[in-house]
């Protein structure tokens, strides 16, 4: 039997459902959780999850309730032990295997745990054959009392163990009873199961819990008593989140896709680096190796915890990097295996890396960072021209590359063209911009010289009037020749005898992705790659062309992630009139979650409000609960990285940027309800609200602590400001133009508030 209905409120991260049915004496809600809070890295990796169940009595009597969880023992069945303690007030079982080593890969233990005073419990349910265990355990909860105690003294083959938990509570009429309840886990040694090592024994290293914790019951004793605070910095980052006045889808993309970071997509290796596929498989990661150019798209672990998205970087920096500069994409585990053995670097990947850095230097302001990485960062940019460069980039330096271009459509494009070009272009403004910062001079003087040259070339031969497209031959079978001594393979697989063409090119088509760059420039403030206005104008045309209000007519030979009457931006269109290729780049036809953030938020950057609230929600509807999980966007793989550009749209709707290297914030919204206005924001220090209304301005820090000197605000033009305070401590500052600098450093800790009123 169960509950006739249920509601569920899926604001992530945190869960409640609601159970109803007239028949039971009264209300139940279950709370679900597991602690997510940004900057606190170490308890949002607590390898457990949190229940609350409250039972409102809606009777006119005093009502007994059990509530009691059973938990299958998960390791191997014949050598499994469920063992009852209690420690300080808390009751725990804990399920273990009698003969796995502590260095065997399986092993592990599992606890679940209650603090409720008044408990019973079996540390086995019954054993026997086919439905055995079920009957024996309804009549036990059935029956007046409470459980008693089943203990086996030896494990049993074939048999898949279960132990019950239950707390008892007797509640008044009118009146609300709590239990809470902890599941948690301790398998603390990884492998690489996905890519054997060819010497066939793998290598061990520990999940990075477990050099936190002793084992499962640990974990579970310091969540019970670690649980209000726990649960209400959880809450408070959701409150705060979904508090928002932006749209509800936008929301909804936001903390739906933040929820990666709980999924097995991600590990954290065992000094706390992060470490991700690109999205997972039923059993496995999908994609391997933290691949830089999926994980260059997916910006809020950098907003959330930007020292575990740092860490991912600094990997690649550390292991995947050859003398040269050039980066094998793809991370090995264990590390120190050596690189990936692929005969390409990405270019999105390579000088994605470059701006990833630059990002997370003026997010953070950590000068110390960038003088220990700088010569990392120095030879990701000039591989291009490196004469080891087996794809020849940019071997004539002149700011646009011409060679073999491996990227995120996992095939190479021969020829110029406006998408990895203009992630060298930003590669090379954002190296500039730290060289001078560093003192090196010549090198900036050089990067920005590379940087202008290659802009203007760009923006005169690789815009048609509409959009950006990708300069090339088809018909010109010399320009695969020219790399036949590096792979003598290369004709078999990108040359098309029947229709004498290079196949998987761009050519004049309408990619998604073709000012990919100038969205990256945009979140962290390093100004224009591309022409504005020829930006605006290629937007405008991926909107038009590329954005499919019904998939009913849309052929697509590829993945399908959108059918029917469902809506979504395709990777790449050919409109009328246009050189289509035979046989385009691969993936063409689909729709990426992850890429259409990225090109919705930069339309919105821009100014392009309406269309890329337009491409969200129609996102947003292909995952509604009906149709697909709200909380699991595919690409190869559930739960796919690359959707973690969501995050962007916070940024863009509430115009908030940032550089910390001069300690300096600016809010500037593209929308307001009524004139009032309500967002998160994050930075590498603390987290909190911007809040407009009608007489003032007020950013609330929450979490953390905020240290600024300058505030922009230009939506304050023509406004004048009566004071600024934080609590009741006036600030000053003088007001130039768009900024607030004030006199001395801004310090507001948590819990405080800046006011800024108005007149």
């Amino acid at each position: 039997p169960h509950f006739k209905d249920f509601e569920f409120e899926g604001r992530y991260p945190i869960a409640k459902i609601r159970f109803r049915d007239e028949k039971f004496p009264g209300k139940v809600q279950m709370t679900a959780f597991n602690p997510f809070i940004p900057l606190n890295d170490l308890d949002s990796s607590i390898p457990s999850a949190f229940f609350e169940i409250e039972i409102e009595n809606t009777s006119q009597r005093e009502i007994a309730y059990t509530i009691c969880l059973v938990v299958q023992n998960p390791l191997p069945s014949g050598t499994t032990v469920n063992a009852y303690k209690s420690r300080d007030g808390i009751h725990l079982i804990e399920m273990m295997s009698t003969n796995l080593g502590e260095d065997d890969p399986d092993f592990g233990n599992l606890t679940i745990a209650t603090d409720a005073s008044d408990v019973s419990y079996q540390e086995y349910c019954f054993r026997g054959r086919w439905f055995d265990g079920l009957y024996v355990y309804w009549m036990d909860l059935t029956s007046p009392g409470k459980f008693k105690n089943r203990h086996y003294p030896e494990p049993s083959e074939g048999v898949k163990d279960h132990a019950i938990l239950a707390a008892h509570i007797k509640v008044d009429p009118g009146k609300t009873g709590k239990a809470r309840f902890i599941i948690s886990w301790y398998f603390p040694n990884c492998y690489n199961y996905w890519k054997p090592e060819k010497s066939g024994k793998p290598t061990i290293w520990k999940n990075y819990y477990a050099k936190i914790f002793k084992g499962s019951a640990e974990v579970a004793i310091y969540c019970i008593k670690n649980w209000d605070r726990l649960y209400n910095e959880t809450a408070m980052f959701r409150d705060s989140l979904f508090s928002s006045t932006l749209p509800s889808f936008v929301i909804d993309a936001v903390s739906a896709n933040i929820s990666i970071l709980k999924t097995p997509t991600v590990l954290r290796l065992e000094d706390g680096s992060l470490y991700g596929f690109e999205g997972c498989h039923y059993n496995s990661g999908c994609c391997e190796g933290s691949c830089m150019h999926v994980w260059n798209y997916a910006y809020a672990p950098l907003f959330l915890f930007p020292k575990l998205d740092r860490s991912m970087w600094d990997l690649h920096y550390e292991y995947d990097q050859r003398e040269d500069g050039r980066i094998s994409f793809r991370l090995q585990l264990p590390l120190g295996r050596g690189r990936w053995e692929f005969p390409h670097a990405a270019v999105d990947g390579q000088f994605g890396s470059v701006i990833r850095a630059y990002a997370y230097w003026k997010f953070t302001g950590d000068d110390a960072w960038l003088k220990l990485n700088w010569q990392s960062i120095k030879k990701s940019i000039e591989y291009a021209w490196a004469e080891t460069n087996e794809d020849k980039w940019d071997l004539n330096k002149d700011g646009v590359l011409e060679g073999r271009q491996h990227n995120t459509l996992d095939m190479e494009l021969f020829g110029p063209n406006s998408w990895l070009t203009g992630f060298y272009l930003a590669a090379l403004k954002a190296g500039a911009e730290m060289a001078e910062y560093l003192g090196t001079h010549e090198e900036a003087e050089e990067y920005r010289g590379l940087f202008e040259k290659g802009r203007e070339w760009v923006d005169k031969h690789l815009f048609n009037g509409e959009y950006y497209h990708q300069l090339i031959n088809l018909k010109d079978k010399s320009i695969l020749e020219e790399f036949k001594s590096e792979d003598p393979q290369i004709l078999d697989t990108y040359w098309d005898e029947e229709h004498k063409e290079i196949k998987y090119q761009i050519a004049e088509g309408c990619l998604i992705d073709q000012v990919l760059a100038q969205w990256h420039a945009n979140i962290c403030n390093l100004g224009e790659i591309f022409s504005r206005e020829k930006t605006l104008k290629a937007l405008k045309s991926i909107y038009k062309y590329n954005f499919k209000r019904s998939m009913r007519d849309h052929f697509n030979p590829c993945r399908v992630f959108s059918l029917n009457d469902e809506a979504g931006v395709i990777i790449c269109s050919w409109p009328k009139g246009r050189g289509k290729p035979v046989i385009p780049i691969p993936y063409a036809e689909e729709t990426w979650c992850g890429t259409e953030y990225a090109v919705a938020s930069h339309m919105i950057q821009e100014g392009l409000v309406e269309e890329g609230l337009e491409i969200v929600e129609a996102v947003r509807n292909r995952y509604n609960g009906e149709n697909r999980n709200p909380w699991n966007e595919i690409e190869c793989g559930s739960n796919y990285s690359r959707s973690m550009s969501s995050y962007v749209l916070l940024l863009a709707l509430s115009g908030f940027k940032f550089d910390m290297t001069r300690s300096w914030m600016e809010f500037n919204p593209k929308i307001t309800v009524n004139g009032k206005f309500r967002c998160f924001w994050s930075t590498g220090t603390g987290w909190g609200n911007f809040e407009i209304q009608s007489d003032k301005i007020i950013l609330e820090i929450q979490y953390g602590i905020l240290k600024i000197k300058r505030l922009s605000l230009p939506f304050l033009k023509g406004r004048e400001i009566k004071e600024v305070r934080v609590e009741n401590k006036i600030v000053r500052y003088a007001r130039l133009g768009d900024e607030l600098e004030f006199e001395d450093m801004l310090t507001a800790e948590r819990g405080q508030k800046l006011n800024i009123i108005l007149n």
